[in-house]
């Protein structure tokens, strides 16, 4: 397989979809992808519908919460165990704040060989507050 696309032709009309939405639209979009000339991209489309790539995009109501926990841990080139523990902490510390957030924490990992799953059920989220 020659994996996911991240220059896709959809990402221009999701462009356009939250420009020509802005003013009903209460949320940015995430594009990420992967292919074999840039690797692995993530793009962040505000509800402008500007698109940036980013090295991580972060968004959703409790993403106000953990804007430093990301900028502080983030490292360029870390492992794939490493980027999973990176969203998961972010997500489980989000979550933690965030009274809209909850249940569970849903992972994909874009890579060469495709899309690969992963779930993280809400007794086994990571926790900050108890250590």
């Amino acid at each position: 397989s020659s994996g996911i696309n991240a220059d896709w032709p959809l990402r221009p009309g999701f462009q356009m979809l939250c420009y020509n939405n802005r003013d009903q639209l209460s949320a940015s979009i995430i594009c990420a992808g992967w292919d074999k000339t840039n690797g692995g991209q993530v793009y962040c489309l505000p509800l402008g519908g500007m698109c940036v790539r980013m090295p991580f995009a972060i968004g959703g109501s409790g993403s106000t919460y953990i804007y430093g926990h990301c900028d502080n841990t983030y490292k360029v080139g870390m492992t794939e165990e490493q980027c999973l523990k990176f969203v998961a902490d972010a997500v489980a510390l989000a979550m933690h704040r965030d009274g809209s957030s909850g249940g569970m924490i849903r992972l994909a990992v874009l890579t060469k060989d495709g899309c690969k799953r992963l779930n993280i059920p809400g007794n086994q989220l990571p926790t900050f507050w108890s250590k």
